[in-house]
């Protein structure tokens, strides 16, 4: 495995290879929670096209360094996304291609969640075939309390995950999920205690490389065809996502985040 070509190629992400055939890939952007800058956001994007085509590679662990897993687009991303209608269209065509990229990568993907996982971090963290949360892990999908419909992936696979009516809940109010209620509602695959994390998340990486690679893959795209058929429900919802960037609540959503206040958002600014 050409783990250099990764560091060089994808310099805003971490990789290791902790196993034969395992490659790791690590959000650390040395702050604890590890949000995302538009380098980050682009590349967490299009790795996942290496990794189809490396054929060294055979399954993949990803996880966050630090105090969490990742806490999505940092607020300069966002403020650059407000301002800048072409750095909005970038964003809106690499969280298309986030989504589909995980989906149709061939290689199995284990996620280990720890802390908070939000946004694009939760668009990995879920999309994984095999999602390990910690037990305190806070999965956290706020795009409504930002002010903007929650568009980054959440169409996609919420309501497959933990129902239509659970997903309705979490994702209109924004409230956060820890690991345990995560496992309940089945929003990920396992619950475990924090010092067993990564430990169980790489012992199924590890046992997903020595799998048949012909016979994973391909349950893995069968599997897959469900979301496949959500895809136009998915494009709609990010297409509204970005074009509540084009209106007032953002930038009142965004001041509430950073003031930690509740939000005064303009009832009507929408028909």
């Amino acid at each position: 495995m050409n783990i250099e070509h990764y560091r060089e190629t994808f310099s805003s992400l971490c990789f290791e290879t902790p196993s034969d055939g395992v490659l790791e890939v690590i959000f650390d952007t040395g702050t604890s929670m590890n949000p995302m800058n538009a380098s980050m956001h682009r590349e967490t994007a299009y790795v996942w096209n290496d990794i189809d085509r490396d054929k060294s590679v055979r399954s993949v662990l990803v996880r966050g360094a630090g105090k969490g897993f990742c806490a999505g687009g940092d607020f300069e991303l966002v403020n650059t996304m407000i301002d800048s209608d072409e750095a909005l269209l970038s964003v809106w065509k690499e969280g298309k291609d986030l989504v589909y990229n995980m989906i149709n990568c061939s290689k199995p993907v284990v996620s280990a969640i720890h802390g908070a996982a939000v946004g694009a971090g939760l668009a990995v963290a879920l999309l994984a075939d095999i999602s390990v949360a910690a037990r305190r892990a806070k999965l956290i999908d706020s795009h409504t309390k930002l002010g903007v419909a929650a568009g980054d992936f959440a169409a996609i696979i919420w309501p497959i995950l933990c129902g239509m009516a659970k997903a309705k809940y979490h994702l209109l109010t924004g409230r956060p999920i820890d690991g345990q209620e995560a496992e309940r509602l089945g929003l990920v695959s396992l619950c475990v205690d924090e010092e067993d994390l990564y430990e169980t998340a790489l012992e199924i990486a590890v046992e997903l490389s020595a799998s048949s690679p012909s016979a994973v893959r391909w349950t893995k795209h069968a599997l897959n065809n469900w979301l496949r058929m959500m895809g136009p429900t998915f494009d709609n919802s990010l297409a509204l996502e970005m074009l509540g960037f084009r209106l007032p609540d953002i930038k009142e959503g965004l001041s509430a985040t950073k003031d930690k206040r509740a939000a005064n958002f303009d009832p009507d600014c929408v028909l």
